[in-house]
C-alpha cells in the first residue's frame, strides 16, 4: 500500500490487488477501483467510482510512453458529428446565461477567484465554464470542512487563460469527433492519438486545468497545485520525462502564478482525462439544455441520443462494494500511519548509529544498501536509485518521510537530510 500526500489533509492510497485491480482512495474513502478486461482483441480498465455519495463508471485504456504508464480516457458514449459540429462552431449572436450559482457555498468560497463569462460567443466557452465550475465545485464538496479555514487570495482567473482553455476544449471536441466518424463506437481511438502524448510531442501550446491536489516541483522546491488551477506547456516533451510548465492561473495557496513547474505525465493524463470525461457530462448537459435558458436552438439533425461504444456496453459489471471497500483501506492506512508516527525513531528518536527500533534489545533490521545515496539528494533522484517506497508520511512542501525495508529517508523542503 503506497500513501502520497497532497495538499492540506489530501492524500492518496493505492493498493494493488491480484489480477490487475488497483484500488485507489482518498483522505475521505473516495475514489476508485480499477477492473482490467479485454474486448475485441483490446485491453480496457474499468473504474468504478465512488464520490460525494455518487457512484458512476469509467473507461481507461493502458498505454505506455516512453516506459510511463497511462490510462488513456476511453469515451463511453459518442454523440453525432452533427452535434459535434453544432458544438464546435461559434453562434451567431453572443448569448447571456444564468447559471444559477448564488447562494451556493461553493461558488461563495471560490467567487473572488472566478467567475463565468459575461456573455458567451459559442459552445466552446459556455463548455469552459462548464469544465471549471465542475472541477471547483467538485473540490469544495470534497474538502468543505478543510476549506473553510483557508482562503483564495490569488490573482482571479482571466478571461484570458480562460480563453486558452476554451482553445483546448475545441481541440479536444474536434478529437472527439474525428475518434467518432473513424468507428470509435466499435473500438476505443488508438491512445498514441487520443492520449496526453499528442499534446506533448506536437509541439504546440497546451492547457491543463488541475483536476485534483497535487505536489509538483519549481525551482523553489516542492510545491502544490489544487483544482482548478491551470498549467501551461510551451514546447514539446521528450518521451518518458517530466513536462516543464507554467503556472498561469493559480489561487495562491502554493504554486504562485508564472511559476515554473514540472509535472509527470501521468499526472498531466490524468488533467486531460478529466477534462475529456467533464466535456462529456458538459455536451449532454448542453443538447437538454439547448433552446432554452438563452442557448441557441441546435439543428434537429444534432439531436440525437449519443450511442453507448461497444467496449463499455461489453465491460464486466462494476464493483458492487465500492464504497465500503474504499473506506476500509482509507482507515487501514490512517492506523499505518499513526503506527509510523508513534514510532520514536520518526518523532525525534535515535538516528543512524544508535538503536533504530527505539526499543532496548530489539534488533534494528539490516538497512538497505545506501551507498549510493547522499545527503542534499531531490527525492527524484532518490525514487530513481531506490524506486517508490513502502510507506509515505509528511508533507511534501515541509517534512517528508519515506519508508523502505529497514530504511527510512528524511526529505526537507524536497532534499534528503537525514537517514535512518
Amino acid at each position: 500500500m503506497d500513501i502520497h500526500h497532497g495538499p492540506g489533509n489530501q492524500r492518496t492510497i493505492v493498493r494493488e490487488r491480484p489480477g490487475g485491480v488497483r484500488v485507489v482512495s482518498d483522505h475521505y474513502g473516495h475514489g476508485y477501483i480499477a477492473h482490467p478486461y479485454r474486448y475485441g482483441g483490446r485491453d480496457y480498465y474499468r473504474r468504478s467510482y465512488y464520490y460525494n455519495g455518487r457512484m458512476y463508471s469509467r473507461f481507461y485504456q493502458p498505454y505506455l510512453w516512453g516506459g510511463v504508464p497511462l490510462s488513456v480516457y476511453a469515451p463511453q458514449f459518442y454523440f453525432g458529428a452533427a452535434y459535434y459540429g453544432w458544438a464546435y462552431n461559434p453562434w451567431v449572436t453572443p448569448i447571456a446565461f444564468g447559471w444559477g450559482w448564488a447562494g451556493n457555498p461553493w461558488y461563495g468560497y471560490y467567487g473572488a477567484w472566478y467567475t463565468p463569462y459575461p456573455a458567451y460567443a459559442g459552445p466552446a466557452f459556455w463548455l469552459t465554464d462548464y469544465l471549471v465550475s465542475q472541477t471547483l465545485m467538485a473540490a469544495y464538496q470534497e474538502r468543505a470542512a478543510e476549506l473553510a479555514n483557508q482562503q483564495v487570495d490569488g490573482p482571479p482567473l482571466t478571461d484570458d487563460v480562460k480563453n486558452a482553455i476554451a482553445a483546448e476544449v475545441k481541440l479536444q471536441l474536434a478529437r472527439e469527433n474525428a475518434e467518432a466518424t473513424a468507428g470509435g463506437l466499435q473500438a476505443a481511438p488508438d491512445p498514441a492519438a487520443s492520449s496526453v502524448a499528442r499534446l506533448l510531442s506536437d509541439n504546440k501550446p497546451h492547457v491543463f486545468v488541475v483536476s485534483s491536489g497535487l505536489s509538483v516541483n519549481s525551482t523553489g522546491g516542492a510545491c502544490f497545485v489544487t483544482e482548478g488551477d491551470v498549467l501551461q506547456l510551451m514546447g514539446a516533451v521528450a518521451p518518458g520525462q517530466p513536462a516543464s510548465l507554467t503556472v498561469m492561473a493559480s489561487k495562491g495557496q502554493d504554486c504562485s502564478k508564472g511559476t515554473a513547474v514540472q509535472v509527470e505525465v501521468a499526472d498531466l493524463q490524468e488533467m486531460q482525462n478529466h477534462m475529456r470525461e467533464t466535456l462529456d457530462q458538459g455536451l449532454a448537459d448542453l443538447q437538454k439544455k439547448q433552446g432554452t435558458g438563452g442557448i441557441p436552438a441546435a439543428p434537429s439533425s444534432a439531436l440525437a441520443a449519443p450511442q453507448q461504444t461497444a467496449y463499455a456496453t461489453n465491460a464486466p459489471a462494476p464493483d458492487p462494494n465500492v464504497q465500503t471497500e474504499l473506506s476500509a483501506q482509507t482507515k487501514e492506512a490512517e492506523q499505518a500511519e499513526q503506527e509510523v508516527l508513534a514510532d520514536p525513531a520518526m518523532t525525534g528518536g535515535p538516528s543512524a548509529g544508535g538503536d533504530v527500533a527505539g526499543k532496548p534489545g530489539v534488533p534494528a533490521a539490516a538497512p538497505a544498501p545506501t551507498v549510493l545515496i547522499k545527503m542534499g539528494m531531490s527525492i527524484n533522484e532518490v525514487v530513481a536509485l531506490k524506486g517508490q517506497p513502502k510507506t509515505m508520511v509528511g508533507d511534501p512542501a515541509a517534512k517528508l518521510i519515506y519508508i523502505y525495508d529497514g530504511l527510512k529517508l528524511i526529505f526537507n523542503n524536497g532534499k534528503l537530510t537525514d537517514m535512518q
